[in-house]
């Protein structure tokens, strides 16, 4: 029975463990026979000695296995607990979060569209949640951290000496001139300055011998919030253009003067043109920035005009349209620091050679620093968050506003009929005064098809395109484009006004002398 179950009987189990040398009912055992009968019986094989052995990377390898094994399984069971009482419709964690996720869902839909149409968004927005994770973790790594560290320079406060106005609703706002007095003024220039900038910059390097030669009366002045100029609580557009009208006003601009908007300063120009159009005599426009995302840009002048910029500016163009509460965390890690830095750093620039090569100069460099450190004065983010957000926002009026076009006044079918035949009741309507704009063709920061587009909007302003000029480069310390500037403006020079122009001030002098005079006349009459 034993050999048909093939069960080994307990003396050949015996032989199987006691060495060759062991005797057995006084009878040498042969291993060798009971190995292989065992073998045959037990269908199990004894090597020799020769046999490979079990070594430790087998050993590590099997424990890993099984550890790796056991965690799946763990993991699995921890699913399974977390499907049943934390994702089930019925659980606590559901009831809470349900609602107040379906509302951020429905806030954040509009983002579906940037994805591909056959990606479920369920499963395609934690893949790029967790790659953009990696992606800053990536860029948070610096392989070289035994490079030498750069000097570091500080921003400093310089004591306030700005001369300021008072507007009707209290605020004040500080200014600066330049050029002839307010008496002599052939021409009064007012320009609003661009981001992170002060009324320091004007017309930065601007000659005061080209000034007087032209009669030109320069006035920059600080926009709310910057500088020395007191913040603004509901800024917008229309209080940007009337704060620049009741500055005029009250610097003794009477009659109507011209505006020279730089970068994405020509906003507030053209905010003003808008609003106050009886007030302005004609506009210059130095490398104009628009609304990048203008509905009546056309798709080839979008794709233009966004391929010039590096990725971290499209981002915060994307933060200042959609997420303007994290502008403050980027604004606090850069310019508002307290350390200054390169422009192109800090404004994520892409620029080209003569714009590279400006930013090396000496002259660039103190000025810059020094129209930085205005800019910042006063050290909160509220005013670069809504220059950034009134970039990006509807200006509640179009560029095309400004065209001229006919206007005809119709009450009804048979006045419009007769509309048609009569220029009586029809005018033509728009800016209609001069509109220069100066585009250099190797500008990346408002790239060409920006000025394509105003082009497009405006067919009447004239569009000076500058080749191999970039964003900088034709208006800083430039004096043959200061001049080129002035000519198309004012045309020939012709100085500065030889008669003494009555202001309100010498107006008001002179109104006391004569009241002063009256009343001695009066006393001597009476003597």
């Amino acid at each position: 029975m034993d050999e048909i179950r093939g069960v080994p009987t307990w003396q050949e189990e015996l032989a199987s463990l006691v060495d060759a040398g062991l005797r057995y009912d006084s009878a040498p055992i042969d291993l060798t026979a009971s190995t292989e009968s065992t073998s045959k019986r037990s269908g199990y094989s004894y090597g020799s000695g020769s046999e490979a052995r079990e070594t430790l990377k087998d050993q590590v390898t099997g424990f890993m296995k099984s550890w790796g094994e056991m965690l799946i399984h763990l993991a699995r069971g921890c699913k399974d607990i977390v499907e049943q009482t934390v994702v089930a419709e019925d659980s606590y964690v559901v009831r809470k979060l349900a609602e107040p996720a379906a509302r951020v869902s429905k806030k954040l839909s509009f983002m579906n569209e940037y994805l591909p149409e056959d990606r479920d968004p369920v499963h395609a927005w934690p893949v790029i949640f967790f790659v953009f994770l990696l992606a800053l973790a990536a860029l948070s790594f610096n392989p070289e951290q035994d490079r030498p560290v750069a000097v570091i320079t500080k921003l400093r406060l310089h004591p306030t000496n700005a001369p300021r106005v008072q507007l009707p609703d209290g605020r004040y706002l500080a200014y600066q001139e330049l050029g002839v007095p307010a008496e002599r003024a052939r021409y009064s220039l007012l320009t609003p300055h661009s981001f992170l900038s002060s009324r320091l910059a004007g017309i930065p390097g601007v000659k005061k011998s080209l000034l007087v030669e032209y009669g030109v009366r320069l006035v920059s002045y600080d926009l709310p919030g910057f500088g020395e100029s007191d913040p603004h609580r509901g800024r917008n557009l229309s209080s940007s253009a009337s704060d620049l009208i009741n500055l005029a006003a009250a610097i003794g601009i009477d009659e109507k003067f011209w505006l020279l908007g730089y970068s994405t300063g020509s906003m507030h120009s053209w905010a003003a043109m808008n609003y106050f159009p009886d007030k302005i005599a004609g506009a210059a426009m130095v490398a104009p920035v628009i609304n990048p995302y203008e509905p009546s840009m056309t798709k080839e002048e979008m794709v233009k005009t966004w391929e010039q910029w590096l990725t971290k500016r499209r981002f915060m163009y994307f933060l200042a349209r959609r997420f303007p509460a994290l502008l403050p965390f980027f604004y606090r890690r850069s310019f508002l620091s307290g350390k200054l830095d390169h422009l192109d750093q800090w404004m994520s620039l892409s620029l080209g050679e003569k714009d590279k090569l400006l930013l090396k100069d000496p002259t660039f460099q103190e000025f810059y620093q020094r129209n930085v450190e205005e800019s910042v004065r006063q050290g909160i983010t509220k005013p670069f968050v809504e220059e950034s957000v009134l970039q990006v926002s509807s200006w509640g009026f179009t560029l095309s506003e400004f065209r001229t076009q006919k206007k005809c006044t119709t009450n009804g079918v048979l006045s419009w009929l007769m509309s048609m035949y009569s220029e009586a009741e029809c005018e033509l309507v728009g800016f209609r005064k001069p509109i220069h704009i100066w585009q250099g063709m190797e500008d990346r920061v408002a790239p060409p098809s920006m000025s394509d587009y105003i082009g497009r909007m405006i067919p009447e302003a004239t569009v000076h395109k500058i080749p191999n000029e970039g964003h900088f480069s034709f208006f800083y310390f430039c004096d043959e484009c200061h001049r080129q500037i002035f000519y198309a403006l004012f045309g020939e020079p012709k100085g500065q006004l030889e008669k003494v122009r009555e202001t309100k001030e010498t107006l008001a002098e002179t109104e006391t002398d004569k009241d002063s005079t009256s009343a001695a006349t009066t006393t001597s009459t009476e003597e």
